[in-house]
């Protein structure tokens, strides 16, 4: 098989290493001689897959006894629903700030639920960027403040978090496990593992156990996070390969050095790029230089023809997934956890003898 560089921004790379064991446990998971995709969720090896998955993440973020980790489907834009539905209470406001696709759509879906007041708002700003924490003009007395971490269409990313006096909410589907971070500031953290956790299918949620118990009454128990809590992430059928990945990657980023490994590897990958992007004017970075995303590196060219011929060549040689989303057109090197450095160097050759041939 020839060698593929994968910029897809998800469902995206996973470590080679990971994905050989899987398909050694393909077959025969442990010596059961049943398929780790055939394993009931009650069985006595899923039940220690699922134990070590949480373990794993406990450790590589630091997440306190005070915090439930739950492992559920629906992606973060199902939690875009949920936690409203358990944090946001009748003659509650919860506070949002809109800095790209993906906040505006977790804006949407809270609107639904109940008040919802927008507190910043950068969506349209170019090049784009996330809110800065000194701009925000919170709610007295907010339910929470919701956020969204890293923009994966626009390439926008918080730097520094905001600090506000209601609970801090984050959708962390695009960055989680690529830096450290101070979990004691959040109240909910949601994320699809699509990224940087594992396949698409499973969903991540870290919440602070006071916040889940107190939500309102009415809400279905499927939706709630304390029936999920008490099922130890079995009220139904937990998605059980994906937890299976997830216990492998949270493995190999441990057995890597963990966060601080894992966080200055990734800048160091975003660093080459965007040196690469800003070296001459041939390539144009779309987000805000105090808000470059290390994760979804998004840039431009000079005509959309020229973007074409960019991302086809590429796909050529061996580096796909490099069109931007269809929503914004451009380009767009996802280079997530998995990624390897020297794709990020591979990918810079290109550029520069894309910008020779056509400059």
């Amino acid at each position: 098989m020839s060698h593929i560089l994968n910029f897809n921004p998800g469902p995206a790379i996973l470590p080679k290493e990971v994905l050989l064991e899987a398909q050694n446990d393909l077959l025969d998971y442990a010596g059961t001689g049943i398929s780790v995709l055939e394993s009931s969720h009650r069985s006595p090896e899923f039940v220690a897959i699922q134990e070590e998955a949480e373990t794993n993440l406990r450790a590589l973020l630091a997440i306190p006894d005070s915090y439930a980790v739950l492992f559920l489907q629906g992606g973060a834009s199902q939690q875009f629903a949920l936690a409203p539905m358990n944090l946001l209470h009748d003659g509650q406001t919860a506070d949002y700030t809109n800095s790209g696709a993906w906040a505006k759509k977790a804006i949407a879906e809270a609107k639904r639920i109940g008040n919802v007041n927008v507190i910043a708002d950068t969506n349209e700003d170019r090049p784009t960027r996330v809110p800065d924490p000194g701009e925000l003009d919170p709610t007295p007395g907010a339910a929470y403040l919701h956020i969204t971490c890293n923009e994966t269409i626009s390439g926008a990313q918080w730097k520094t978090f905001p600090n506000p006096e209601a609970p801090l909410v984050a959708d962390m589907s695009s960055e989680i496990l690529s830096r450290k971070i101070d979990i004691d500031r959040f109240g909910l953290i949601y994320a699809g593992a699509q990224k940087n956790l594992g396949p698409s299918g499973l969903t991540v949620v870290i919440v602070r156990k006071d916040l889940a118990e107190n939500a309102p009454a009415d809400i279905p128990a499927i939706f709630r996070y304390q029936a999920h809590i008490d099922a130890g992430s079995m009220f139904n059928t937990p998605p059980c390969f994906g937890v299976y990945l997830l216990m492998l990657v949270t493995r190999w980023v441990e057995q890597r050095g963990g966060l601080a490994a894992r966080q200055r590897i990734n800048e160091e990958k975003a660093a080459r790029l965007y040196c690469a992007i800003d070296a001459t004017g041939f390539y144009r970075g779309t987000a805000h230089i105090a808000h470059r995303s290390t994760m979804n590196v998004t840039f431009n060219l000079s005509t959309e023809e020229l973007e074409e011929q960019f991302a086809s060549e590429a796909a050529a040689a061996g580096l796909k997934g490099l069109k931007g989303h269809r929503s914004v057109g451009g380009l767009r090197a996802s280079i997530y956890n998995a990624f390897p450095l020297e794709g990020v160097d591979a990918l810079v050759s290109f550029m520069q003898d894309f910008e020779r041939r056509n400059g």
